[in-house]
Parts: structure tokens; sequence; C-alpha cells
């Protein structure tokens, strides 16, 4: 029987429907649903052997859906009913308690927590693979020189193991984004909040919480079947992420221009071109940039659905799931490739060498020797800069200036000229910690690894 005497209109139907995304909540779903029975069983809200019946129909309904056999109906709006359904097919009677002092609000909210506590899980696990990745790169390539960029202009030379670590660091606290998210996940169980407003059974919410590894419940059922911030943080976490990897895809496509030369990439993670067969283009690279977008869209999104609605449950919270689920497939997978290309690229020592090797990138140098004789750094900067335009405007390099000019920009600059700007001198007189000399390199691949061995 139903309180409705018109049947749905198809088009709104499909506009309902969800159960052609949120099938991936099937395995929480089944796991939430056991703890459930189980605690109303222990309650003796239903029958020991409703409770029996019931648990071994979800083992059937687990292995279906594992087997790719379980058969979906054009009625069920959503997993949650098509899994019910199926049950309640094998069970009978008893597959119709299951649903006893619970709501699909709460049911979807319990079982959208395991979901993203498991791919919270995995994608803290992938960025802690990338991590491995890129700190045996930066150990494989610790002394080879570079030149360091601002405004993708020559700057500073640093060593290539800086720089891959800068990046370890960037994926390194988006692991810890991860693992806070899966940390959050465990603090309040929905389930038992009913609708909105609790149930009128008198039902063991702890004990359900405990066996689904949440560590309380939520304290207020109204917040319960309303909250979605879980699915908020774990999508900014994604968005940093691949965020991040936009970045170190777009050095990966620039390093491998001809222009530049730093990079090969593999064939494996390249591709050609349907006209020119000389061509050969780091697509996968440049799919890492693209897809920082795509993920920060579906935050924004659901900041939207979320912006303004009224609690507690309404129907707009459907579309949490889309974009969480569209989110998690793209950065698992881009985390994957990212690993895959960094394991496979080759790097140009003599080419990075030769673009660090430029003096004009000892500038800073040569102001940073005039201070510490005492001239005031503004005014040390100026000189360098005569000199440096002295040098550009005659196509000369540093090195090439007579000492008369030399002098000229500063007298203090004679001595000790030539050692500022020799090369591999830039390098090593970066001492404060964090910089880009050997000793502090080696200590900071230290840090490294010690950070990656702890849990975050």
């Amino acid at each position: 029987m139903s309180r409705f005497r018109d049947p749905q209109d198809p088009l709104f139907a499909a506009m309902n429907s969800s159960i052609g995304f949120d099938w991936r909540l099937a395995p929480y779903d089944i796991a939430l649903s056991r703890a459930h029975v189980r605690m109303l069983a222990a309650k003796g809200i239903i029958a020991s052997e409703d409770h029996q019946a019931i648990d071994a129909a979800l083992t059937v309904v687990e292995e279906e859906l594992e087997a790719g056999s379980f058969e979906f109906l054009d009625t069920d709006e959503d997993i949650h009913m098509a899994i019910e359904r199926r049950v309640t097919a094998i069970a009978g009677d008893a597959g119709a308690r299951m649903h006893t002092a619970r709501s699909r609000n709460d049911q979807v909210a319990t079982g959208l927590a395991l979901w993203v506590r498991a791919h919270a899980t995995a994608a803290e696990k992938a960025s802690e693979s990338l991590c491995a990745a890129l700190l045996a790169t930066a150990e494989h390539h610790l002394d080879w020189a570079m030149p360091g960029y601002t405004h993708l202009q020559r700057a500073q030379p640093v060593y290539l193991s800086h720089h891959l670590l800068a990046w370890f660091w960037m994926i390194n606290r988006d692991r810890r984004r991860f693992s806070r998210v899966a940390a959050d996940s465990r603090l309040a169980m929905p389930l038992g909040a009913g609708a909105l407003a609790g149930v009128n059974f008198d039902t063991d919410r702890r004990m359900v919480a405990a066996e689904l590894g949440f560590d309380a419940v939520a304290p207020n059922s109204i917040d319960a079947v309303a909250d979605r911030d879980l699915a908020l943080d774990l999508l900014a976490a994604y968005a940093t992420c691949s965020t991040h990897l936009s970045r170190i895809g777009s050095e990966l496509v620039i390093w491998s221009g001809q222009e530049f030369g730093f990079t090969t990439m593999s064939d494996a993670w390249s591709s050609g071109s349907s006209i020119m067969p000389q061509k050969k283009n780091p697509d996968a690279a440049e799919l890492l940039r693209a897809k920082a977008p795509r993920t920060v869209a579906h935050l924004s999104a659901l900041h939207g659905v979320l912006h303004a609605l009224p609690l507690t449950y309404n129907k707009d919270l459907q579309e949490d799931k889309e974009h969480l689920f569209d989110a998690a497939e793209t950065v698992e997978q881009s985390l994957a490739a990212a690993q895959a290309m960094i394991e496979t690229t080759t790097f140009n020592r003599e080419r990075m060498a030769e673009a660090a090797g430029d003096d004009l990138v000892a500038a800073t140098d040569l102001a940073d020797m005039l201070v510490g004789q005492g001239v005031p750094f503004r005014d040390a900067h100026g000189a360098i800069a005569a000199l440096v335009r002295l040098a550009v405007d005659s196509n000369r390099t540093l090195a090439e200036l007579s000492t008369d000019e030399v002098a000229n920009a500063s007298p203090l600059l004679v001595e000790g000229y030539a050692a500022a700007i020799a090369p591999g001198s830039a390098l090593e007189s970066k001492q404060s910690e964090g910089g880009t000399s050997l000793g502090r390199v080696r200590e900071q691949l230290g840090a490294a690894h010690a950070s990656l061995a702890a849990k975050p």
C-alpha cells in the first residue's frame, strides 16, 4: 500500500534514482546492516531466528555483488533498497524486519562515513607510496645540479634532489590530510539517529558503533543525518592533492620539452601524434595537470549543495556522492600514475648542469658577499644589478667581465669574485637549514625518511 495514488513520472523516477552510482556503497551497507540486525537481536527487538535468516541472506547478497550476478531492477531507487529487496526475497518475513529502528537517512550517512574511511585510507597509502618513490629518486640524484626558477626564469641553482624533495613534502602533507579524514570518520556514528529525531526502540547504538569501528555515536540525531562534513573534508583533501599533482605534472611537461631537455618520459607514459611521427608527447603528465580543476570543482559544487540547506535531510544531499566518487577515482588514479611516471622518468644530468652553470644565477651570492663586508643589502643589490646589466648588454657572462669593470661596480667585489661565481659555489653556499647545500639536503633526506616512517 502506498501513500500515493499516481505512479511517479518516469523522468522523475530517473532523476530520483541513485543506483547508477551509489552501488559503490554496497559493501558498507551490508556491513552496517549486519551490525544493526545483530544489535536488534541482542536487544530482543527482533527474534534470534530472524537475525540468523537476515545474516545468511546478507551473505548471499554479498557473494552475488562480488560475483557480478546481483540482479538490479528498474524499481531499485538506490543500493540500500536494492539490498533490502533482495534480502527480503531470500529471507522472507525476516528480511522485512531488517529496517526496524533505522531510516535510510541514518543508514546512508553511516554508509557514507564507512566509504570515506576506506577511501581516505586508500589515498593515504597511495600518497605514502608516491612519497617513497620521490624519496628514492631524490637519493639517486643527490648531487645533480639544476637551475631553480622563479617566474620560469633561472633564479638560483639547486640540486635535483632538493627539488624532488619539495614534491615529497607537498605529497607528504596530503598523506597527513587523508589520515586526518580517516581518523575523523571514526569519531561519531550516525546510525540509530533514525530519520531525524531518534527511534522508538531501546537500541544499543554503542554496540553497533564498536562493531563498525566508530569511537562513539553521534550525540545529536538532527546533526547526524544532516552532516556531510566528512564528504567536504575528503573532497578538500582531494582538491589540494590534485593541485599538488598538477604542479608536478606541469614541471614534468616543461622539463621534457626540447627547450629544457631535463627529462625524458618513458614510452609507457607518453603518446605519439596522429600526424607528426617525430612527436613524443608527455600526455600523462598533462592529464595530471588537467585533473586538478575537475577535483576542485567537485569540492566547490558540494559546498554549493550544502549552502543554506535547511536541516535535516533533504534530497539535495544525494548530490554528495557523484562528486565524491568521481574525485576518489580521479585522485587515486592520478597518485598511482604520478608514482609510475616518477619511477620511469630519466633525468639528463648534463643538460641540467649546463643550465645551472649560467653564472648569472650567482648574482645573489655576489650581493651577499658585499653584505658580508658591511654594505647594506639594497646597495649591494643595486651594485650587482648594474653588473648584470653590463654583462647582458655586452652579451658576456659575469666571468668574462674585466677586473676594472667589476671594481667599478664595487671595489669590495674584486677579492672573492671568481670564487663566488665558480660552478658549484652558489649551490654549496646555501647553508641555512632547509637549504640546497649537500649537507642540508642530506639532513632533509633523514627528516623525510623519519616522517614517512611515522604514522601521520
